[in-house]
């Protein structure tokens, strides 16, 4: 394929393409927007980034990313410390405080169990939330992992782990999502929403 560019632009787009959502000329688009704007735009993101490699960490307690460690939600003394929310990467974390729905604490696994892909639960933070699951101040860890294969096995898998510790260890619902309209949703949704029913 012919170089339309010099290198470093090539560059640019190369490195853009490999962002989740976007393929090679979604980035294209991209690298010519900042180019554009390199004053507004090329020159200001350049400097978050080096400054986000610089000072952003991974929290030594829950998995998260801060500039600090503990992270933000750790450290928050107004939090509910008896309560822990298992999530699979940062941004479910990030989804769970937009929704501003739960006040407990966090535990980033860094990923799923998967028997194709070869990860085990050695590749996940599970000894981690074990050991702090059992330190005796937790009173219930929830599960929000995704309905997926993938999501539901690491589900039981954590809740066999955390049998011993004595927790209580529950599952987000899942079902009919608000606003959605029964015809429009497919079956096992419908399924697991008739099944995780409640009264009215």
């Amino acid at each position: 394929m012919s170089k339309s560019a010099g290198p470093e632009i090539e560059r640019l787009i190369s490195l853009l393409a490999k962002l989740p959502g976007l393929g090679q000329r979604s980035a294209r688009r991209a690298a010519l927007a900042l180019l554009k704007r390199r004053d507004q735009l090329l020159l200001p993101l350049s400097d978050a980034l080096a400054e986000a490699a610089a000072k952003v960490k991974v929290c030594s307690t829950c998995g998260s990313l801060d500039t600090c460690d503990p992270c933000a939600i750790c450290a928050d003394g107004a939090r509910d410390g008896t309560l822990i929310c298992v999530v699979e990467e940062v941004g479910a974390l990030w989804a769970m405080e937009r929704a501003s729905a739960f006040r407990g604490r966090y535990h980033v696994l860094g990923g799923l169990l998967s028997a194709l892909d070869g990860v085990g639960p050695e590749a996940l933070r599970v000894g981690g939330l074990v050991a702090r699951a059992s330190d005796g101040s937790v009173r219930e860890v929830i599960l929000a992992l995704p309905a997926t294969v993938d999501g539901q096995t690491t589900a039981h898998y954590l809740a066999d782990r955390l049998a011993a510790s004595g927790v209580a260890v529950t599952m987000l619902a899942r079902g009919v999502p608000v606003g959605g309209e029964l015809d429009w949703l497919d079956d096992g949704t419908i399924a697991q929403a008739m099944r995780a029913r409640r009264p009215a």
